[in-house]
């Protein structure tokens, strides 16, 4: 007999060895990427199946109040949930009927999830269909919360034979940050954390792009870093810190989640060094999938983040489209409030705001 309940506490070493070791595995469904959204203002909400004594499912929801004073209502969101046997309808199904229970005993209007399974899955998405869930359209860019295309590199083949198949100018770029005498080290304490975050502020200031206050990476540091699921690399070239990292890491599995540059130095591409270090640390921890993250799946070269995608491809990676983003109302009336008229509401706001200001100014 099949039974979902939200693990205890004590448990959290059954539970992230379950998700470790599922072919569906993620880190953003472990117990620690709880702790660290747990900080964020979420409440993680550990979901097991389980058909006797054996974990058949789980799936890392998170939970968060609605901002609307007065109303005691909720959402869920699943990060590349459900860790789960995705052929397996009846699994699915009776984790999806888990996760509706105690939506409603928990208030939540709806479920969100965007697993990390092809787009040609279609026996997935007709479970997902049955289910109750409805597509999200969120574009090429990177409009969902996670990103609907990915790299990812098969790194079971020896090192030289992946430095073999890589594009040439990437190969060069490797070799010439060597030759130019970059040096790629893990971070060896928490002292090296604001290194990595100067750089990646220089980054965002330079390429426009908002990045989290540096209590996030504090807790990635304290929860996944310390724990052994993840490593933050620095590169160095001259006694400065000119790039910097974050790599997580669970069973066979590493992702690239951060990256950045500094302004000075870019000529001796520590970039490329960096991410070679860094797929050579991942075979080093017996994984078997480099995941490079998101790209656009807009490859016109005009698109601003084609510099991106072409940077990954150099790697010699297979370019991946995943299902997407799901979506399922427990509360349609709230659901479309929340996701139509709220968002309608915000943006005549701002608007209102703006005229108003300069209704002021003049």
């Amino acid at each position: 007999m099949m039974q979902t309940r939200i693990a205890t506490s004590d448990e959290k070493e059954k539970y992230n060895e379950f998700v470790r070791n599922h072919p569906k595995g993620h880190f953003l469904q472990t117990w620690e990427w709880g702790e660290v959204k747990r900080g964020m203002g979420w409440e993680p909400l550990p979901l097991l199946l389980e058909e006797g004594e054996e974990i058949k499912g789980a799936m890392l929801i998170l939970k968060r109040r609605l901002p609307v004073p007065g109303l005691r209502r909720s959402i869920f969101y699943s990060p590349r949930g459900p860790v789960v046997k995705i052929d397996e309808e009846l699994y699915c199904r009776t984790l999806f009927a888990g996760a509706e229970r105690i939506a409603r005993q928990q208030g939540a209007i709806f479920l969100k999830i965007d697993p990390d399974v092809p787009v040609t899955n279609e026996s997935f998405r007709s479970i997902l269909q049955r289910s109750g869930f409805k597509k999200n359209e969120t574009g090429l860019d990177f409009e969902g919360v996670q990103p609907a295309f990915v790299f990812q590199l098969d790194i079971t083949p020896p090192a030289e034979e992946l430095l073999a198949a890589m594009h040439g100018k990437t190969r060069y770029n490797i070799k010439l940050a060597q030759r130019k005498g970059v040096t790629i080290r893990p971070a060896t304490g928490k002292e090296d954390l604001p290194a990595f975050y100067a750089v990646l502020k220089e980054t965002a200031e330079r390429d426009r792009f908002l990045i989290r206050g540096y209590e996030y990476f504090e807790m990635i540091w304290d929860q996944m870093v310390e724990n052994g699921l993840g490593r933050i690399f620095l590169g160095e070239y001259q006694g400065k810190v000119i790039a910097a990292t974050l790599a997580l890491v669970l069973g066979q599995k590493t992702w690239y989640l951060y990256g950045a540059s500094s302004n000075d130095y870019r000529n001796v591409m520590p970039n490329y060094l960096i991410q070679w270090e860094m797929i050579r640390w991942a075979q080093q921890q017996g994984c078997r999938v480099y995941d490079f993250r998101g790209v656009s799946g807009d490859m016109d070269e005009s698109n601003p983040l084609y510099g991106l995608y072409r940077f990954k491809k150099g790697f010699n990676g297979e370019l991946i489209e995943f299902i997407g983003d799901w979506d399922v109302a427990y509360s349609p009336v709230l659901y479309w409030a929340w996701t139509r008229a709220l968002p309608w509401y915000r943006r005549l706001v701002r608007s209102w705001g703006r005229k108003q200001s300069r209704t002021e100014e003049g």
